[in-house]
């Protein structure tokens, strides 16, 4: 019984792990108002919004405001 009531906490405690962002860096450019709520969320609590899903609003803006062409070569 003991070993059953640890495995259940076990898979609970998984479950409750942190979970990784769904939106894509596409995505999130296609959704402007989108990038900007996820980059007001980072700058008041960055731990609380993960690192990634705010590298990939940065890279969602990035490509919004750049545009996404290939890199030119020097002559």
């Amino acid at each position: 019984m003991n070993k059953v009531m640890l495995l259940m906490l076990a898979a609970a405690l998984t479950a409750c792990g942190p979970s990784q962002p769904s939106e894509t860096v596409d995505m999130l450019t296609a959704n402007p108002e989108r990038i900007k709520e996820i980059q007001r969320q980072c700058k008041e609590d960055r731990a609380k919004v993960g690192e990634e899903l705010c590298r990939r609003a940065a890279e969602a803006a990035n490509r919004r405001f750049f545009g996404d062409r290939p890199e030119q070569k020097p002559k």
